[in-house]
């Protein structure tokens, strides 16, 4: 399986083209449908695409961009590698085929210079060994009985009464 191949179903994975284009091209790049053309596949979801100058990366870099915006861990990237990229490049992200399989044919103006994982997030915990996590822990409620309720209906039953008997006799 090669670096343009897709696999159905595929996540958190990036691939990292440079634009051997105008700037003009390269920002045409990001409207919906563009991409797909010059990647050679359709029904791209353009959310999960970005093109961009590496020079509005400033400081950060595209090595930053990737580790700290991306969650690319660092063991992946060859920092001089990165620094030394410039122009305009294109982000793809796997959420982009939308679960689909693909086979990429890019223009021949765009290079790939990598493919990188995201970092995945670990969901697995050990088991809590607390008091207050073990089932039935919670102070258990003792209900009354229903005395007040017998009480109470017996109130307001009274009060009924003496408000049907008070209307019968000022209509009497």
């Amino acid at each position: 399986m090669s670096d343009l191949t897709v696999a159905p179903h595929e996540r958190g994975v990036l691939r990292l083209f440079t634009l051997d284009m105008r700037p003009e091209e390269a920002k045409f790049l990001r409207e919906p449908g563009a991409a797909d053309q010059v990647l050679g596949v359709d029904g791209l979801d353009s959310s999960h695409i970005d093109v961009f100058p590496v020079s509005d990366l400033e400081d950060l870099g595209l090595y930053g961009y990737l580790t700290e915006g991306c969650g690319v861990s660092a063991d992946q990237l060859v920092r001089n590698a990165l620094a030394s990229v410039d122009g305009w490049v294109m982000v793809l992200r796997s959420a982009a085929f939308n679960g689909r399989p693909a086979t990429l044919n890019p223009d021949p103006r765009l290079h790939l210079i990598g493919l990188f994982t995201e970092e995945a997030t670990n969901w697995t915990g050990g088991t809590i060994e607390t008091e207050s996590a073990k089932p039935f822990s919670a102070p258990q409620n003792v209900t009354a009985g229903d005395t007040p309720r017998r009480v109470g209906s017996a109130i307001l039953a009274l009060v009924a009464l003496l408000v049907f008997g008070g209307i019968l006799w000022l209509i009497l």
